[in-house]
């Protein structure tokens, strides 16, 4: 007995002395030491960017009046203060609080670390860190990282277990309820004929063993249920959220985590390398990233890690070199214009009378007017003429029809030139007064449009059209007017057509569609005299391809620009990593500030750091505001960094944003 409670006090001594520590701990971690920190990793280019290795140590760079620049690798050494050739520059860990990063294909990658300090760590803790991305006027938490005590984790599982054992005393199958020797034994003593059936496999409904017994199967099967034992079991289903909520109290989370790890090990920090891909938008220039926290002990919050300073991404895209000067291209425009509809005009067989009652004709007009009224309202072109040509169907003679589809013609001219005088009238009557320079009323001049009427007779074209697309006349049917249709004689073809079983269906359904009425508006622009004037007009192919540019969309840039193989279209390429069609561009202009700057960026790609080099100078010299877009872009940025140049001094200067 003295030994067992040796043993307890022991142990409690031991819990009480962990406890102490925590609370030590927590107490440093409140005061600021040790923290979790949020840094920029070791400064390499992202996956993306393509820079072949080179073994040159020193340049040489002729500037433009002959002098030759000698530039070398190197890093100011420690004790004298110089600056010092060296192998190479390779920095452990970066402690500025920005980086350069490339956009490339519309997207860009957000690469840091978060390191946890070992003394921050402890065994019955888990850390929980929110990485927050602020972009543009907008925040997004991303995944967050968890970091698990050893012991934490243990009493999670521990939960879990105990969950487990509770359900395991759920009962699923209900009929363990049931007392079934004892109901066999009170069956085969009092019904016999009813234990009979234990044995047999004839169906018997409720209703057949309530008459033949005056009991229920389901009243016989309660009476032998331990309704206790079920009535346990039916409360434990109910509580099986409330039990989860008691023993789980933390459940382990993997969704929607990027990292949840178990640290068994306390010796060394802990760093996580953090990579976040994010498609860029219009106006995207920076990204800042901020890390905070919070510290559990088994469900219970014990403090809130504060935000951490910012780590800021300056994104660097070729899309913020675009050219948006404005584009021309010149245009033709001509003095006359053309317009034309065809409608179908139901006339009764023989007549020309217009009858508005009849068919779709009042619509069909309708249509017609409101076109009208819309080219006499028309603020660029004039009404010259108005064709009108009319068709028959072949029904009756040849020669009659011809005459037939004259008529009509000139009938639908004459109707349609009254509707043009009231829709004169309307338009004079809503026109706004009008003076002239010397103070007299300006009156608009009423031009007679005049009306040409047209016919072809029967409209045989479109009735081989209509018949070929018919869906209810059989393949035997059309090669049958099909054959017919060789018949050079219309009125003898007509005939034989009546013969034919089909012939009632062409002349109820296809014929009226023959009857049509095709409408052809010559136009001609206001106030033009000329028959073409050449002008010159905003590309707005071109336009829209800068625009896509400019949202980062290269593919769809590309397929708009690539016909005009100019220094957008250049940059197009560049933003799909197809640096050779950029150089094949450029390589061909005048070497301007912006194209020399893009060919510093090919040469720094393909590894040719001496063009690269002195293409950037270059660039610089012409155009003094490339110095500090150098900063940006991180294939410039490590050639300004490797050769120090624009007075660069080893030192990580953030860009200037102005």
């Amino acid at each position: 007995m003295k030994s067992n409670i040796a043993i307890i006090g022991v142990l409690a001594s031991l819990a009480l002395i962990s406890s102490c520590a925590s609370h030590r701990k927590l107490a440093a971690i409140k005061s600021g030491d040790p923290a979790a920190s949020l840094v920029l990793g070791k400064d390499v280019y992202v996956p993306e960017i393509k820079q072949a290795k080179t073994m040159r140590d020193t340049l040489r760079i002729k500037d433009d009046d002959g002098t030759e620049l000698l530039l070398m690798k190197a890093i100011r050494d420690e004790e004298s203060g110089e600056m010092v050739a060296t192998e190479t520059l390779d920095a452990a860990k970066v402690t500025a609080r920005f980086r350069n990063i490339a956009e490339r294909h519309g997207k860009v990658d957000l690469a840091f670390q978060i390191i946890v300090p070992a003394a921050m760590q402890d065994s019955k803790w888990q850390l929980r860190f929110y990485p927050d991305m602020y972009i543009l006027d907008d925040v997004e938490r991303l995944e967050p990282v968890n970091i698990t005590g050893k012991a934490y984790r243990k009493a999670q599982l521990k939960g879990y277990q105990q969950y487990e054992r509770f359900l395991s005393r759920i009962v699923s199958d209900t009929t363990r309820f049931v007392n079934v020797r004892a109901l066999e034994i009170f069956l085969k003593r009092n019904i016999p004929q009813l234990y009979a059936f234990k044995t047999d496999s004839t169906y018997v409904s409720d209703e057949q063993f309530y008459t033949m017994y005056g009991v229920s199967e389901q009243e016989a099967v309660e009476h032998y249920t331990n309704k206790i034992a079920r009535s346990i079991n039916e409360r434990r289903k109910e509580k099986m959220d409330e039990m989860y909520q008691k023993y789980v109290k933390v459940p382990i989370v993997t969704e929607g985590i990027r990292l949840d790890t178990v640290m068994v090990d306390k010796s060394g920090d802990f760093i996580y390398n953090y990579i976040q891909t994010i498609a860029t938008r219009p106006r995207l220039r920076k990204v800042d990233i901020v890390l905070s926290g919070d510290i559990y002990e088994s469900d219970r919050k014990l403090y809130h890690i504060p935000e951490s300073s910012p780590l800021t991404f300056y994104i660097s895209s070729v899309s913020g070199l675009t050219d948006q000067t404005e584009r021309y291209v010149t245009k033709v425009i001509e003095r006359h214009a053309d317009a034309n509809t065809t409608s179908n005009i139901d006339f009764k067989v023989g007549k020309s009378n217009i009858d508005l009652n009849l068919g779709n004709n009042r619509r069909e007009l309708g249509r017609i007017r409101r076109t009208l009224a819309a080219l006499l309202e028309n603020e660029t072109y004039l009404m010259d003429s108005i064709i009108v040509t009319a068709y028959a169907s072949p029904e009756g003679r040849e020669g009659l029809n011809w005459r037939l589809s004259r008529s009509r013609s000139e009938s639908i001219s004459r109707y349609l030139d009254e509707q043009i005088k009231v829709l004169q009238d309307s338009l004079d009557r809503n026109r706004s007064i009008r003076y002239d320079q010397t103070g007299r009323r300006v009156r608009y001049e009423r031009v007679r449009i005049p009306f040409i009427s047209r016919y072809k007779g029967e409209n045989w074209d479109r009735l081989d059209i209509l018949v070929d697309e018919d869906s209810y006349l059989t393949e035997g049917d059309k090669s049958r007017y099909e054959l017919l249709h060789r018949v050079p004689n219309l009125d003898a073809r007509e005939a034989l057509l009546g013969r034919e079983r089909f012939y009632n269906y062409l002349k109820d359904q296809v014929y009226p569609k023959l009857r049509t009425v095709a409408f052809d508006f010559h136009l001609h622009r206001r106030d033009m005299v000329k028959d073409t004037i050449h002008t010159t007009v905003l590309d707005s192919t071109y336009m829209r391809g800068v625009k896509y540019l400019l949202n980062m969309d290269y593919e769809g840039a590309l397929a708009l620009l690539q016909p005009y193989g100019d220094f957008n279209t250049a940059i197009a390429y560049m933003g799909l990593d197809r640096d050779w069609n950029a150089m094949q561009i450029l390589s061909r202009m005048k070497k301007t500030a912006p194209v020399n700057y893009l060919l510093a960026i090919l040469y720094a790609r393909t590894g040719d750091e001496q063009e690269a080099v002195s293409h950037y100078l270059q660039a610089c010299r012409q155009e003094p505001a490339y110095v500090h877009r150098g900063n940006l872009d991180p294939e410039i940025s490590n050639l300004i960094k490797t050769y120090r140049l624009n007075g660069y001094n080893g030192e990580e200067v953030p860009p200037d944003r102005n």
